[in-house]
């Protein structure tokens, strides 16, 4: 029986406000553009990764083997090589990693290989900060999980209540989703998470940045408090180390974290004067640029933009929070499978975005803060690739 998964979605409920109660704009903080600019920093054979492990040598199902193996993978990364052993030997892990380390399946083998050896038994629960990343954990475990007749609930936006009270009847092994979507399945009564013994929270900084603590405080008291859980970020300053340390059981700390998720990426600004210098030098980028990932401010300035590009002939496609989720995912599969070789997005895409091929990111508009700079650029330099990263500045 093929592995199934299936989404829950989320209604949008929220009331337009006035536009005289509207809260005035963040303008954020200033960000000197000095900052922007930035040599990728080489690997030197010193620091070249040995793994200690081979995936043949873990001690996980047949079925996980062979689907680790269809996926052409047989060494881990680093943060794969110290988080699985202590994942399937029944450990909390701390995992803290940069972006782009291969964090899914540090934790998706070690929580299959429980659930598959224990049927009915195990049940798992994964948070990530956005849609985008929820469904590529989805994907992960889908590939990982074939042929295990496991079935799985993704629960974000896009898809009507009855579908997923649905989904939800089928008593799903595995939920993925974000945390605002499933507590509004705990507030219903729609999800009973009693008999989850495992869990994962991914991104903890971002979701924390995202003002998602009470959520996850809230939905971790539906657990039992004899469960497997695995935490991975990639800062672990005190409000995140708080969170984890209030809900982990004497946990093993996992850190591969070699510097800033900068490193790897060539950083430069862009100096322009007036609307139509920055429209035409941003062209004159594309014409030499690969796969590029451009990011703008509003969902109004990024459909402008995208529309702008098309007319003078470039394969764009765009990315935003006003998007209906099959629209989103539409997207994002065009960007990935090559049909477009630009997307344009707002910073919805700044975390969850795990595509490693983007040579190129492009701050169109500069971000609000320089954390939300670090986010975005992360999205190239990925996979040990050198990336690129232009901000634009006016001159």
């Amino acid at each position: 029986m093929s592995y199934v998964y299936r989404s829950i979605g989320r209604s949008n409920s929220r009331r337009r406000l006035a536009p005289r109660f509207q809260k005035p704009a963040n303008k954020g903080e200033y960000i000197d553009p000095i900052r922007f600019v930035k040599k990728a920093v080489a690997l030197t054979k010193e620091e070249v990764f040995v793994p200690k492990h081979q995936f043949a040598d873990f001690k996980v199902s047949p079925l996980l083997h062979a689907n680790i193996a269809a996926k052409g993978i047989t060494t881990p990364s680093p943060i794969q090589d110290q988080s699985i052993p202590e994942g399937l030997a029944g450990r909390d892990v701390i995992g803290v990693a940069n972006t782009g380390t291969g964090k899914t399946i540090a934790f998706a083998i070690p929580m299959l290989n429980k659930i598959i050896a224990n049927p009915g038994h195990e049940r798992a629960l994964i948070m990530a900060p956005t849609r985008e990343l929820a469904t590529q954990i989805q994907d992960e475990f889908k590939s990982l999980a074939k042929g295990s007749g496991l079935y799985g609930a993704l629960l974000i936006g896009g898809d009507p209540i009855p579908k997923q009270l649905k989904q939800l009847d089928r008593h799903p092994s595995i939920v993925i989703g974000t945390p605002g979507r499933i507590n509004d399945h705990l507030n219903r009564s729609t999800l009973d998470l009693s008999s989850f013994t495992l869990l994962c929270l991914d991104e903890v900084d971002r979701m924390l940045d995202m003002g998602f603590i009470d959520a996850i405080r809230t939905i971790l008291r539906h657990m039992p408090a004899e469960r497997q859980s695995f935490f991975f970020t990639a800062t672990l300053d005190e409000a995140v180390s708080r969170l984890i340390w209030d809900f982990a059981h004497d946990p093993v700390t996992v850190s591969v974290k070699t510097g800033d998720t900068t490193d790897l990426v060539d950083q430069d600004v862009i100096r322009y004067s007036g609307r139509a210098d920055r429209l035409q030098k941003l062209c004159d980028l594309l014409q030499t640029a690969d796969k590029t990932l451009i990011f703008d401010e509003t969902q109004r300035s990024v459909e402008r933009l995208a529309n702008e590009l098309q007319s003078r002939g470039f394969m764009v496609d765009s990315l935003h929070g006003g998007k209906s989720q099959s629209q989103r995912t539409r997207a994002m599969n065009n960007f990935r499978k090559n049909d477009v070789n630009v997307l344009i997005a707002t910073d919805v895409a700044a975390r969850g975005l795990d595509i490693s091929d983007i040579s190129h990111v492009i701050n169109f508009q500069p971000p609000k803060t320089y954390d939300a700079y670090v986010h975005r650029i992360g999205r190239a330099g990925r996979a040990g690739r050198t990336g690129h990263a232009f901000t634009f500045v006016e001159a």
